[in-house]
């Protein structure tokens, strides 16, 4: 791309790198010194958080797509990698990776070998574990109104009442099917009505159904189980996924209002999460790196705020889990209104935007934008005594920047997502003194909006770019885009 490109002087402007450091004073920055991590030591405290690339197969097994996605972030030689978000359960998911049963073991040994491989044992391998409720697709009206919709004597008199005579059980749904769409607005409940706008989505308050209910004597066990197939794999530790839309961030959220014990106040909603983790534990031993990313800030109205996220930091190290890494919105309560036949993507909203923000968010902007929220969590998890190591993300994008945030104590590993994908050799280029040659970020989110269509993640600097017989190189699906970045040598 054109080093003119007005976006990349857009990102130029608002995070100027007017020098990039020596290969002497990488050596001795803070961001490549060693940390210890639990019971590992990384080599550098740069980190590659989880991204989903969506190149697993339906089952969820291990392709050669998914181990050039990683090898390539692997030649970057980074502290740590944190696999992409992988299912417990043993349930269709699509394109996403899974570590429900033990028959994915043989993909994910053989991607634990491939990142050591290509790192030459120099970067750690951590898997993100997660757990996600039942969510469906926006129907259409017909279809929403004669087949999904619960009809009751209670809709029955509402519709009666609106239309002004008596709607008998056989003529409801066509009464309904006959109304506009401020009728509608009025007659339907409002879990029918979001339904039908955003497609039927399941709560963790939704204790009237039995799997939700029980989902506290459920979880521990499917987390464990998981971990203790990552330990067999050889992945060097796991990261409990308690961020963003998905259920042990929901039991954390503000708006989770059960009253069984396990929602309400702080001290109720951090409660699964410490049985999952405590579960976790028993089943991998002290030895084995168990740690956990959460929000900082939910950015929704009614969320769980920083203060709530700095309680739940100090408790998760009091718990000994071995990290903390922060992230910031993401949820399902402000998405945009999908299309009908797709399903709500929870990254589209306002607290989307600032998960991950762009060069058009408003002041700040992007670059470390959410940094704030893990100086938060660190300075009380430090008032308490602990040591638990700080992972901050968000809009890193430069050595500098990367270097001061540590000086200042706000975080104890900086971690880079967009930019790692920008360019996965950024980091072995920064400690060669090579800075000048880094592939900046644009912070367009192109890469997001392939996410959120479920098509193979890449970046737009470099999926265009095609050198005549490059030996194994690996095509999007309609043979237009390359999957991984163009190879670099130091």
């Amino acid at each position: 791309m054109a080093e003119h490109d007005p976006r990349l002087e857009l990102v130029e402007r608002l995070l100027p790198v007017t020098r990039f450091p020596s290969r002497e004073e990488a050596e001795a920055s803070r961001w490549f010194s060693p940390i210890r991590v639990g019971a590992l030591e990384l080599h550098a405290r740069t980190w590659v958080p989880a991204m989903v690339p969506w190149r697993a197969t339906e089952e969820g097994e291990v392709t050669e797509g998914v181990l050039a996605w990683y090898r390539r972030f692997a030649k970057g030689e980074p502290g740590a990698i944190v696999v992409e978000a992988t299912g417990i359960r043993d349930v269709p998911s699509g394109p996403l990776l899974r570590i429900g049963h033990d028959r994915f073991l043989p993909g994910l040994r053989k991607l634990v070998e491939t990142v050591r491989e290509a790192s030459g044992g120099r970067t750690k391998l951590f898997i993100q574990l997660i757990d996600f409720l039942r969510i469906r697709r926006r129907p259409t009206r017909e279809a929403f109104l004669t087949r999904f919709l619960a009809l009751d004597d209670a809709y029955r008199e509402s519709v009666s009442k609106l239309l002004g005579h008596d709607v008998p059980e056989s003529g409801l749904r066509a009464a309904l099917l006959a109304m506009d769409e401020t009728q509608l607005e009025q007659v339907l409940r409002p879990r029918d009505l979001e339904s039908y706008r955003m497609g039927q989505r399941q709560r963790v308050t939704d204790v009237d159904e039995p799997e939700i209910r029980e989902l506290p004597e459920v979880l521990p066990k499917l987390f464990a189980d998981a971990a203790a197939r990552a330990q067999e794999a050889g992945f060097d530790g796991v990261e409990l996924h308690a961020a963003h839309a998905y259920t042990l961030a929901s039991f954390l959220s503000r708006h989770n209002t059960r009253t069984d014990g396990y929602g309400g106040p702080r001290e109720n909603r951090i409660r699964l999460p410490l049985e999952v983790a405590r579960a976790v534990r028993q089943r991998v031993g002290k030895g084995y790196v168990v740690g956990v990313r959460f929000l900082g800030d939910e950015s929704i109205d009614g969320g769980s705020d920083v203060e709530d996220a700095a309680f739940f930091g100090r408790e998760f190290a009091r718990a000994g889990l071995d990290f903390l890494s922060i992230s910031r919105g993401g949820k399902f309560e402000d998405a945009k209104q999908p299309r009908v036949g797709h399903a709500a993507y929870p990254y589209t909203g306002p607290s989307g935007h600032e998960c991950m923000p762009t060069t058009r968010i408003a002041e700040p902007g992007p670059f470390g934008r959410n940094v704030h929220l893990a100086a938060r969590i660190r300075a009380v998890v430090r008032e308490a005594g602990l040591q638990t190591p700080v992972v901050a993300a968000g809009g890193i994008a430069s050595f500098w920047q990367a270097e001061q945030i540590l000086e200042r104590g706000e975080a104890d590993i900086v971690a880079a997502a967009r930019q790692s994908l920008a360019d996965p050799d950024w980091l072995k280029k920064l400690r060669l003194g090579r800075g000048n040659e880094v592939r900046r970020c644009l912070f367009t989110n192109y890469c997001e909006g392939l996410d959120q269509a479920h098509k193979p993640v890449t970046c737009q600097r470099w999926d265009r770019e095609f050198t005549e017989g490059e030996p194994d190189l690996l095509l999007s699906p309609d043979g237009r885009r390359r999957l991984t970045a163009p190879p670099w040598s130091p």
